[in-house]
């Protein structure tokens, strides 16, 4: 016999993924479940347990829960792939507001990432809209002995596509580690990230053909929006 829980749990489930509930509402009360359900707020809390688990909502403390999207952005991890680029693959509206654009002094961290001393680099941090929200924040730096400090405009546009169509060279392959970290000031400030404790973080160091290491990128992604896809193959 089918736990209470996991019946709850599965009849929710099937209603958000059906969109009866709109994405970003709140789901009724522990008590107004248990009503709605004649059963303990216990029963209710594990088969909320299991939708937090299962990506169906976001428990926020003091207000309930809320419904995520479940229809997320795939994200292809293994690919080297511009923003530009996976919104028009995707077909989604999308903007990107620059929030700088500088030099960086010597002594940065970055230097060191980027193994390099003797040019200077330069960073730029963007704000990615897609669908009319601030999802993710890109922070990029480049060494100017291949890639001189861009424009703004072109900042905002693409700059994988200046730096393949304009400069002439070819990006070859990226090295990245994805981790999950605590949300800072500036993902606050800058992207709707409100009742969300967590936030993903790919850092890629990016290499031309020649395995020139050119570029270092820290893409930060709120949670609910995107699926992390990969191709993987077992190899003897």
């Amino acid at each position: 016999m089918q736990r209470k829980y996991v019946a709850i749990y599965d009849e929710l489930a099937s209603k958000i993924d059906k969109k009866e509930w709109v994405a970003y509402s709140m789901l009724p009360s522990e008590n107004e479940l248990a009503d709605m359900y004649q059963t303990s707020r216990e029963t209710v809390r594990k088969a909320l347990n299991l939708l937090s688990q299962n990506g169906y909502i976001q428990k926020i403390q003091g207000k309930g829960s809320m419904i995520l999207d479940v229809n997320k952005f795939s994200f292809p991890v293994s690919g080297i792939v511009s923003f530009k680029e996976l919104a028009k693959n995707l077909q989604l509206t999308s903007k990107t507001t620059v929030i700088n654009l500088e030099y960086i002094a010597k002594g940065h961290s970055v230097y060191n990432q980027l193994e390099n001393e003797d040019y200077r680099i330069w960073g730029t941090t963007r704000v990615r809209e897609i669908q009319g929200e601030k999802i993710i924040l890109d922070k990029d730096y480049f060494t100017e002995e291949y890639v001189p400090i861009l424009s703004e405009t072109i900042c905002k546009e693409s700059i994988y596509e200046y730096i393949e169509n304009e400069l002439g060279l070819s990006i070859g392959f990226a090295q990245k580690e994805i981790t999950v970290e605590e949300p800072t000031n500036e993902d606050k400030a800058l992207l709707d990230i409100e009742g969300f404790s967590t936030i993903v973080v790919i850092k890629s160091l990016v290499y031309l053909d020649d395995a020139s290491l050119f570029q270092y990128t820290e893409s930060r992604h709120r949670p609910d929006k995107f699926r992390f896809v990969d191709f993987a193959r077992r190899i003897k």
